[in-house]
């Protein structure tokens, strides 16, 4: 039976695999079979007869991920294992041994929703799920609503942090007058029952005697001190994640539980899984292109699948040409043979759908959106029940709409940069736009062109319109993703450098999510926006720096190859036509980020700016060249030497920028 679990690994995989004693984590890259990997390895801990199925935990973030677990292990013929997720498995352990039951919310917008009610204009209308989230933000981190105007520090909240902090104490208040708890509370509470009840606590740890724990890099404090209370002193711990694909840090998830794993017990087995059995090699060098400046643990994909189309970057005049262009692109390959479920459209936030939705309705093409279609958001749900009841003849269409959507808290002048209520507005001011072109005078008409235009089909059939956020955890033959633009990736919210960085793990994801087909775009006017001359995406210059091979294809206006007629207007000044930072330097930069993190240093202290750049530009490739680096003495040589010439030697050779400009 060990035969067949280890059939078809490669090297590192196996490895992994046979490695069923002690702390093991595993560095899994985007498409390297992360799931065949940990399924095998819990497989061989139980055929090596080193643990029985029932002593093994196994825990993940999604239901899902734990029924493809359990399925998996199934058909490896291994029966017993738990294979839940955090919430699932803490509930049970909760029912058992806590002495009072209270019922768990299944959304804090049943709390919310009278208590938002409550707040001043123009807050009233905030999105429930934007309040919902900032009360997860601290919760996630222990932050309870007593400390957490004080532990705040930098951090944005969605409405001001004195209304935040009241609606935070009210909704504690009301829950507990309620005899209810959410599901932070049920991880708190479980984890204040483990710590005061030994006996509890010895059931847990004498039940379970290894675990394995899937996507370690959306681990968060709350989750992390639960897995601790679990383990107590033993070692036998595999986790299982990739820092790259850390993109939840707004929940208050964190890779650092994962990089810093290692540093737990000094004989961690580390294994690193590079080949991606997913992509192309041509998908795979352009997401390469972003690995000197994603910082953690240095992964570099490496294809096993043949070659494929080179990915494309295409600049538009308008974001309508874009938006034409990627509906017929759509269509075209549907015609010559690719699903159309296969077809992907990535975007930032959930108020980007609705181009999309309007344009394959019109052009008859199915399409399905993952969470949030248009007609399903806040402000049209508000909208259409409004809309109903002013249903019939009198004034016109706009006129009429304009009443409704200041009645729920439009707000044209507000400067509503991300979030929930950034799509709510949007969404707000796209009804008036609608209403203004639609040629008729009856609201029910308008009501009923409205349910034409973008109601989706059917789950499971059609082109699929996702977050970023939404499609980690899937792949797709073809991926689009539109608007790579300055303040849509990255995001307007990206406020500081750690912002900044989760928005290009955010991209990288997107990148990976594709098997075959590769599309990029941006559009240098959008005339109906509030950005209506957006500047292209920072990251585009990332990923058209040299690599080890040729960039992307670079697109010019309305798709057409680039030439010098596009590029007419740049000039120095504008963001996208300034050359960018050195792929070397911004890769010493996260290291040395990374490294006064976990020693509480201040950057400087590590190393100074012109330190780095002086290698940066020098690229020394010997101990004895860098000692002749300033800056860099024995002390800090014995320190960070290896690991400086290792990012030396890994970096780029230089840039190779294909100017895609408006």
């Amino acid at each position: 039976m060990q035969a067949d679990i280890v059939e078809g690994l490669n090297e590192a995989q196996r490895e992994a695999v046979e490695a069923v004693r002690g702390p093991v984590a595993i560095l899994a890259g985007a498409g390297t079979g992360k799931t065949t990997t940990i399924t095998r390895r819990i497989a061989w801990q139980v055929a090596s007869a080193e643990f029985d199925p029932g002593q093994i935990l196994a825990v993940t973030f999604t239901q899902k991920a734990a029924r493809e677990m359990g399925a998996r292990l199934g058909r490896l013929g291994v029966a017993g294992v738990r294979a839940m997720t955090f919430h699932a498995e803490a509930l049970a352990q909760f029912r058992r041994f806590a002495p009072e039951q209270p019922d768990i919310l299944a959304s804090k917008g049943q709390i919310l929703h009278s208590i938002a009610q409550r707040l001043p204009m123009p807050y009233r209308f905030m999105p429930l799920r934007d309040l919902a989230g900032e009360i997860e933000w601290a919760k996630n981190r222990r932050i309870p609503a007593r400390d957490y105007l004080e532990k705040l520090g930098e951090h944005e909240t969605p409405i001001p942090r004195d209304l935040m902090h009241r609606i935070y104490v009210n909704y504690e208040a009301r829950k507990r007058k309620a005899g209810m708890m959410d599901f932070e509370d049920l991880l708190e509470r479980l984890i204040g029952v483990l710590e005061g009840d030994s006996r509890a606590l010895g059931v847990v740890r004498s039940r379970y005697a290894a675990f394995t724990v899937d996507e370690y890099q959306d681990v968060n404090l709350l989750q992390q001190t639960l897995l601790d209370a679990w383990v107590g002193a033993r070692d036998d711990v595999c986790v299982v994640g990739d820092d790259y694909q850390s993109i939840f840090g707004f929940t208050g998830a964190s890779a650092q539980h994962l990089l810093r794993f290692p540093d737990r017990w000094d004989h961690t087995t580390v294994v690193t899984l590079t080949e991606n059995y997913r992509s192309t090699p041509e998908i795979l060098t352009v997401a390469n292109r972003l690995v000197p400046l994603l910082g953690g643990t240095r992964k570099t994909l490496r294809a096993t699948r043949d070659t494929g189309p080179n990915p494309t970057i295409r600049r538009f005049d308008t974001g309508d040409e874009e938006v034409a262009w990627i509906v017929r692109e759509a269509r075209g390959l549907h015609e010559t043979g690719t699903p159309w479920e296969e077809i992907a459209i990535l975007y930032r936030i959930n108020g980007r759908s609705e181009d999309f939705e309007e344009a394959f309705a019109r052009a008859g093409v199915p399409y399905q959106v993952r969470d949030g279609s248009f007609l399903s958001r806040p402000a049209a749900r508000a909208f259409l029940a409004r809309g109903r009841r002013a249903a019939g003849p009198g004034g016109t269409v706009a006129e009429a709409v304009r009443e409704i959507i200041e009645s729920l808290g439009y707000d044209p002048a507000g400067k509503y940069e991300g979030g929930e209520e950034s799509t709510r507005q949007a969404d707000l001011e796209r009804l008036l736009a609608l209403a203004g072109a639609f040629e008729g005078e009856d609201m029910a008409a308008f009501v009923q062109d409205l349910r034409a235009r973008f109601t989706p089909e059917a789950e499971g059939r059609g082109v699929q319109l996702m977050t970023y956020h939404r499609a980690k955890g899937l792949e797709f033959d073809v991926v689009f993703l539109p608007r790579l633009e300055d303040k849509e990736m990255p995001f307007a919210l990206a406020k500081n450098d750690a912002d900044v960085a989760e928005e290009r793990r955010l991209l990288y994801v997107g990148i990976t999510r594709a098997r075959r087909v590769l599309s990029l775009s941006y559009a240098a006017l959008r005339p109906s926006e509030r950005r209506s001359k957006p500047r292209s995406s920072p990251f585009l210059a990332e990923l058209t720096q040299r690599a080890g091979a040729g960039p992307p294809s670079a697109k010019g206006t309305n798709g057409r190859p680039a030439s010098s007629s596009d590029k007419r207007g740049a000039h120095p000044g504008r963001q996208e036509d300034r050359q960018p930072e050195s792929p070397l330097l911004g890769a010493l930069k996260v290291w040395r980020k990374d490294e006064a993190t976990k020693a509480g240093l201040p950057a400087y202290v590590v190393f100074h700016d012109k330190t780095l750049e002086e290698i940066a530009q020098k690229r020394p490739d010997t101990p004895a060249a860098l000692r002749e680096i300033a800056g860099v003495g024995p002390l800090k040589m014995q320190r960070y030497g290896d690991c400086l010439l290792a990012i030396i030697s890994n970096a780029p050779q230089g840039p190779d920028v294909v100017r895609a400009t408006g």
